[in-house]
């Protein structure tokens, strides 16, 4: 895909006046990003359980992230680290199977871990979902899913197994991918995958690529997801002067704000979305559309 035909110059321009100016000046015109429930609302339940994804409904939160792995027998189980130690009992209950990675153990043994006593005894007994678990406590709520592929390295062929799961589970018709949908993942190589395999689904790319290389991630990835530290308003705008995949201009989605002075910083920035443990937090520092 190619840049849209803007001066250098002016962006450069229009980026440091954008530094200048308090977020509702600075995004005047501009659309109120989106606010994310990073791993659910994980900073009031525990991270990729569905007790998370069902604080981010009540708080009012559309979108939801979450963390992709697969088990021994080929389950896919939301978890972000690939080993069970900091967020379930892995420990105490197989003791003598360390390092506890995801992928040595079953689903079933899995499905018997405690998720929730490691973030708080009120939430003793919950359980790392299957992705098909936590997409349907998506779809009682209606909400929407930024699902990242985590250390797809570790799992050969996950791609094509995380869309036949989605699949399955009705999240590939027209509805879920005109608006509901997004798949990320740090790795280029798995989202140029992920868009391969099914050109019609929403990808973004985990990272800050240099602006040189904007021209080649917009052939595959219709969003740049950096970290809130690791931008500007100039390279956000840099951003946003590319097509991604699907003719519309690439987006930004950042990561992980939790307090409002860096919130109302990004949304200066003129980003498209933000990731949070504390959606509440992000909703109220933002400026009214």
């Amino acid at each position: 895909m190619h840049a849209r035909a803007v001066a250098a110059t002016t962006t450069a321009l229009l980026g440091t006046a954008a530094l200048l100016l308090p977020a509702s000046q600075a995004r005047a015109g501009a659309e109120r990003p989106t606010v994310i429930a990073h791993r659910g609302a994980s900073t009031y339940a525990p991270e990729n359980t569905l007790a998370a994804v069902d604080k981010a409904a009540e708080l009012g939160i559309d979108w939801v992230e979450n963390d992709v792995q697969r088990t021994k027998d080929g389950e896919l189980v939301v978890l972000h680290d690939d080993n069970l130690k900091r967020t379930t009992d892995v420990e105490e209950v197989y003791p003598g199977r360390a390092p506890w990675k995801v992928k040595d153990f079953t689903a079933d043994e899995i499905a018997h871990l405690d998720a929730g006593s490691w973030f708080s005894p009120a939430y003793a007994g919950a359980r790392v979902p299957t992705l098909e678990q936590f997409v349907d406590r998506l779809e009682l709520h209606d909400q929407k899913l930024l699902l990242e592929i985590k250390n797809p390295d570790l799992y050969p062929g996950i791609e094509g197994e995380t869309l036949k799961a989605l699949a399955n589970e009705g999240w590939l018709d027209a509805d879920h991918l005109a608006s509901r949908l997004i798949v990320q993942s740090f790795s280029a190589d798995s989202v140029r995958t992920v868009h391969e395999l099914e050109p019609t689904v929403k990808t973004g790319f985990l990272g800050t690529p240099p602006t040189s290389d904007l021209a080649e991630y917009a052939d595959f990835a219709d969003q740049i997801n950096p970290s809130h530290s690791s931008i500007s308003s100039d390279y956000v705008a840099t951003v946003h002067e590319f097509d991604g995949p699907h003719g519309r201009p690439m987006e930004v989605f950042t990561w992980t704000v939790n307090d409002a002075d860096t919130t109302r910083l990004v949304a200066g920035y003129g980003v498209d979305g933000i990731i949070t443990n504390s959606p509440d937090v992000v909703q109220d520092a933002l400026p009214e559309q």
